[in-house]
């Protein structure tokens, strides 16, 4: 599937940001949501030069000067920023204040076994890192939540899209059909390649996903991953006017993006990026 307009802007050389959220407050709250490039760091080849991952084998310090770059742009401090250590599964964690500063500079300090972060607090951000995986963005903006998900394929199939949504709906009292959704930069179809292995678990969802793939070859498949979990959203309630999709392949846009793919693992990590500021 094609899309045509693109919610990300780029606002400066090291990130992009949901144009339609800034400037935006919801329950007397700033919304803050982006998603960084590769370009305006210090790391060096072939992490070159926004790696903003601890655990890619990057030189630490040179992650965390990224990190501050970043920070310093959303003018939040880097002492207020919560990582996840990432498992392709489908935990969601609401976030505290009290969890300020998890993983910003050390990854062993990150949020265990997490790939869906929300907030209802200010003056935090929430992020999480990318090389093809699929970012996810949410917002209430009645309920004042907002959060991001990781979606690779495995997370992905694990619905956690709908598993975000169906968190906010049963414990904070959202209403699916006014929440708001982007979904970021991530392989594109044109260059995500996969088995038959994964395909058998594709083919399982509770809807249909023929729309989504073609095969190439005998048990070669290409994928779109992002109309995948734009219908997984849409199964769990979301609407479609309220769902809007990134046309942007980091495998394809080498000049802006890693891409684990492209790079053949080794290379950096891009990061979404969430959280309210007092309006």
């Amino acid at each position: 599937m094609t899309y045509k307009y693109d919610p990300f802007q780029q606002k400066s050389p090291y990130a992009m940001t949901i144009h339609d959220w800034t400037n935006m407050t919801c329950s007397g709250k700033e919304v803050l949501a982006g998603f960084t490039t590769k370009n305006g760091g210090f790391s060096l080849p072939p992490y070159q030069s926004l790696n903003t991952g601890l655990h890619v084998g990057d030189d630490a310090s040179s992650v965390q000067m990224n990190r501050q770059v970043i920070a310093d742009a959303a003018a939040v401090p880097l002492s207020d920023w919560v990582f996840a250590d990432q498992t392709h599964e489908d935990r969601i964690l609401k976030v505290t204040k009290e969890q300020r500063g998890r993983g910003s500079l050390h990854y062993h300090e990150a949020l265990p076994g997490t790939d869906g972060l929300y907030t209802s607090e200010t003056n935090m951000m929430l992020a999480l890192c990318f090389a093809d995986c699929v970012p996810l963005y949410f917002l209430a903006p009645e309920n004042g939540l907002i959060g991001t998900a990781h979606a690779g394929w495995k997370g992905t199939v694990k619905q956690i899209g709908a598993k975000m949504v169906d968190v906010w709906v049963s414990q904070e009292d959202a209403k699916a059909d006014h929440i708001q959704v982007v979904i970021g930069p991530s392989i594109g179809s044109c260059c995500y390649i996969v088995d038959d292995a994964v395909m058998d678990q594709v083919k399982q969802l509770p809807f249909s996903t023929e729309d989504v793939y073609s095969e190439i070859s005998p048990g070669q498949y290409k994928i779109d991953l992002k109309t995948l979990n734009k219908n997984v959203l849409l199964h769990a309630g979301i609407k479609e006017e309220n769902i809007h999709v990134s046309s942007m392949c980091t495998s394809c846009n080498d000049q802006l993006f890693f891409s684990h793919r492209r790079d053949q693992g080794k290379t950096g990590r891009m990061m979404s990026f969430v959280g309210f500021k007092e309006a």
